[in-house]
């Protein structure tokens, strides 16, 4: 069969026509990507961490300065950091359009530097891949036993790299089987709508789209604190947190009979007669 001379230069029309396609294309998401910027607010605000009111301080006296606890490293609420900040879930008046108003990283690093991790504290959405460099000269091995992904990467050092996909929401508690100071949180999220704070306890979530949502202050070693908000299309809104150890069950204590939980009204003791 004889071969069409032409063939190359009929072919052209129908090139042109999908890079005209492939153009408007790209135009489009562009366009989109503006539009929906300029409709979506800003989440600002800080977090700060409490103590438990009536607990003594340092200078309290007594056995608290004697050689046995004076030394025992007390926390500092003041001090405290690695808060994050997020939507809840899929909550609230929109649907949460990871594709469309925000930047999605999923790519992810853990370092590996003096026999720590750092960060110590990384959110991350579901599906983002995390690289474990190790920066030592020894032997690290990171693993985990979270229930939301459990892993070990087995013995390793400086320059191989391993990494872990991390694709179900939850917290990872991360470890070295080595070295007892080594631990970290990875925590999972539904969307892309979180912050961690800075080390003022400053957070900053942007391109939210306008809508009612639940918002979350999140630290590894607090109960977390729920708030509703109403983001804006434009412009900013703000929401200050201050955790502590508050909104939990309570137990006491009835002399010869087992532990209550506190309710509505108190138990009555079941020896009581």
């Amino acid at each position: 069969m004889e071969r069409c001379a032409t063939r190359k230069i009929c072919s052209l029309p129908r090139l042109h026509l999908l890079s005209n396609m492939r153009r408007f294309a790209t135009l489009l998401a562009a366009a989109l990507a503006i539009t929906a910027a300029a409709n979506a607010g800003t989440i600002t605000g800080t977090v700060r961490a409490q103590g438990k009111e009536g607990a003594p301080d340092a200078a309290s006296g007594g056995k608290y300065d004697s050689r046995q606890f004076k030394f025992v490293e007390r926390i500092d609420y003041a001090e405290m950091h690695d808060f994050v900040v997020y939507l809840d879930g899929f909550q609230g008046t929109n649907v949460l359009r990871t594709n469309q108003t925000a930047q999605v990283v999923t790519d992810r690093r853990v370092s590996q530097k003096g026999a720590m991790f750092s960060p110590r504290v990384l959110p991350v959405i579901a599906g983002t891949t995390v690289e474990w460099p190790n920066y030592d000269d020894i032997l690290h091995n990171v693993f985990s036993i979270s229930e939301t992904k459990p892993f070990d990467l087995g013995l390793y050092k400086h320059p191989e790299v391993k990494r872990i996909t991390f694709e179900k929401p939850g917290r990872v508690d991360v470890f070295c089987s080595i070295h007892k100071a080594m631990n970290c949180v990875i925590l999972v999220l539904e969307n892309p709508y979180f912050a961690a704070t800075d080390e003022r306890g400053r957070y900053v979530i942007l391109s939210v789209p306008p809508g009612a949502y639940k918002l979350r202050a999140w630290h590894e070693r607090l109960p977390s604190q729920v708030r509703e908000i109403t983001v804006p299309e434009t412009g900013e809104v703000r929401m200050d947190f201050t955790l502590g150890i508050t909104n939990l069950p309570k137990y006491w204590t009835c002399a010869g009979c087992r532990v209550h939980r506190i309710s509505a009204s108190r138990p009555r003791c079941s020896s009581r007669r």
